[in-house]
């Protein structure tokens, strides 16, 4: 699968989603350090593939590059930026009963804002699962990258193209 590539200065801002948000009771925020175990323990059980080598990248940055929605105290959702490679938006997940109001959005716009902040004005998003890639194309009008290769994913031991 290729990767994707976003024109950052073209992407909508995250404001009205997180406010629309704000009112169910979601709130996205940035990761902090006394919650890395328990964003890593859900990132490894919430999606199909396990996240969690990624999301401990993300706590090893600084600053962190990881955003979390949360219901109450619960986490429902978490976004990374700059953890597989530099300007790498991704993974990314949500749970299954929380898709489809907005949550997804706002990680991905929140991230991709923070990516703009670093001087970047286009960003990669990596090795987009097929669900999702229409996501990003009506999100932030993403367009997949011809390549026929794995990018950087193709150092992976399971890949090793």
């Amino acid at each position: 699968m290729a990767d994707m590539l976003v024109k950052l200065y073209n992407i909508p801002y995250s404001h009205d989603i997180e406010e629309n948000l704000f009112k169910s009771d979601i709130r996205i925020k940035k990761a902090l350090a006394p919650d890395r175990s328990k964003i890593i323990a859900f990132a490894r059980t919430c999606a199909k593939d396990d996240y969690s080598d990624e999301v401990q990248a993300a706590f090893s940055n600084n600053p962190i590059t990881c955003y979390i929605a949360t219901r109450g105290k619960e986490i429902i959702g978490f976004a990374c930026y700059e953890a597989t490679a530099r300007n790498f938006f991704g993974p990314m997940a949500v749970l299954e009963s929380e898709r489809k109001k907005g949550i997804g959005k706002a990680l991905l716009l929140k991230s991709l804002e923070s990516m703009q902040e670093l001087g970047y004005t286009y960003a990669i998003i990596g090795w987009p699962a097929k669900f999702a890639i229409d996501f990003y194309k009506k999100c932030v009008n993403a367009i997949m990258i011809d390549e026929k290769s794995s990018g950087v994913y193709k150092r992976m031991i399971e890949i090793d193209e």
